[in-house]
């Protein structure tokens, strides 16, 4: 049987905030025994419990669920080491500046590894006065498009969302080196260095 959250999960986060069974047990108003069952495999919350648990351990719910806490040891917030999410559901487009646990439609979604572009998705980069004009030449149809196209330095994180029927282009100030970032809907993400 798979288990929706281990025991092992629950008594290492507890003992990680230094509350003993009987405190995390008054803090969700059950019984001690009920949070011993827990930790031993003997039984598992309710349900209805997961969100309070959560909040009393610190954690999100979908690190509850899956056992693995996101410690963000990126506390400068380094733009260049940004991280893309694309939900597969509704289109929508995060954006986080490190490790983080996303989710949109109800499903976590994993950070999107960047490619080399190859001829079909390859990037037109041009200086005019004090912008970088890029270009791709791309389907923009309604089935298969640029998503969006972004421009990270490191201190400044710029995207443009594209939608269908529109033209693959925009203009970004220059503000030193940093990657481009662009998305297609159908192959993934590309990136290079402008």
């Amino acid at each position: 049987m798979n288990h929706y959250i281990t025991g092992a999960v629950i008594k290492r986060l507890r003992e990680a905030k230094h509350l003993t069974q009987a405190q995390l047990a008054e803090k969700l108003c059950v019984s001690d025994k009920a949070v011993s069952k827990w930790e031993t495999g003997k039984g598992f919350p309710d349900v209805s419990l997961l969100e309070s648990l959560a909040s009393v351990l610190q954690v999100s719910l979908p690190e509850l669920l899956s056992g693995e806490q996101v410690i963000n040891t990126n506390r400068a917030a380094n733009l260049l080491r940004s991280k893309f999410y694309v939900c597969p559901i509704c289109g929508n487009v995060l954006h986080s500046t490190g490790p983080a646990v996303i989710s949109c439609c109800g499903i976590t979604l994993p950070p999107l590894e960047a490619e080399e572009p190859d001829e079909t998705h390859a990037v037109q980069c041009e200086v005019i006065e004090h912008e970088h004009y890029i270009t791709i030449d791309h389907p923009m149809a309604k089935s298969h498009y640029i998503s969006f196209i972004a421009c990270v330095t490191g201190d400044r994180f710029d995207m443009v969302k594209l939608y269908p029927e529109s033209n693959a282009q925009t203009r970004f100030f220059i503000r030193g080196h940093g990657m481009l970032y662009w998305y297609c809907n159908r192959h993934g993400l590309f990136c290079q260095r402008i």
